[in-house]
């Protein structure tokens, strides 16, 4: 076995495992942990297939940003692990149905998929002479698919919008700061003096 081979057995074998681990794990701040290894095992295949650029892209945009805001998320939603626990042993049937299912269809792909010679020179995209890979992905993206990668921006912000409003939350028992109302108040109105004599109190 050569070492090419191996590792992408290796980056292989970690990513779906850790797939696997982040449906299966109850803790949600352990799913987090486990995709974060499945996108650092998915960017070793990048570099094996010669895509360095998209697998540093995966490792500093996903792994350091995406990844980060989906800990803060879980950490601040306060989730109740018994509660969860609960439900989960209540949609188990379903989803162990939805997962047999799963295994057919997968098992059927596989059953009709035969390896043709040509499948290594299709491996890569071919690229004209003088372009880098990263050029030539940056063309792709803001050229041909520039509406495409617009709209996946805007799916991004409407899902970070959809964070922030599922961690705010207005409790009545809660002192809250109204700027406007302190900065329109009148000091008039909000200060009495007492003339106060002596030997009196209040």
């Amino acid at each position: 076995m050569t070492v090419f081979a191996f590792a992408f057995y290796l980056f292989a074998i970690a990513a779906v495992v850790a797939g696997f681990m982040v449906v299966v794990s109850r803790n949600p701040v352990h799913s987090v942990l486990w995709l974060i290894l499945a996108f650092f095992s998915a960017a070793g295949l990048f570099v094996l297939l010669g895509a360095e650029f998209v697998a540093m892209l995966l490792i500093v945009v996903y792994v350091g940003a995406v990844m980060v805001l989906f800990l803060f998320v879980v950490m601040m939603l306060d989730i109740d692990f018994e509660t969860l626990k609960g439900e989960l042993a209540r949609y188990a049937p379903l989803g162990l149905l939805i997962g047999v299912i799963m295994l057919l269809q997968l098992g059927m792909a596989f059953g009709a998929w035969e390896v043709t010679e040509s499948a290594t020179a299709l491996r890569m995209s071919p690229t004209p002479d003088g372009v880098t890979n990263t050029a030539a992905l940056g063309g792709l993206l803001y050229d041909r698919y520039l509406y495409l990668f617009q709209a996946a921006g805007v799916i991004l912000l409407v899902a970070m919008i959809g964070a922030i409003l599922l961690t705010m939350r207005h409790r009545p028992d809660v002192k809250r700061q109204d700027a406007l109302t302190q900065i329109y108040r009148k000091p008039g109105e909000q200060m009495h003096l007492k003339d106060v004599k002596p030997g009196q109190g209040l």
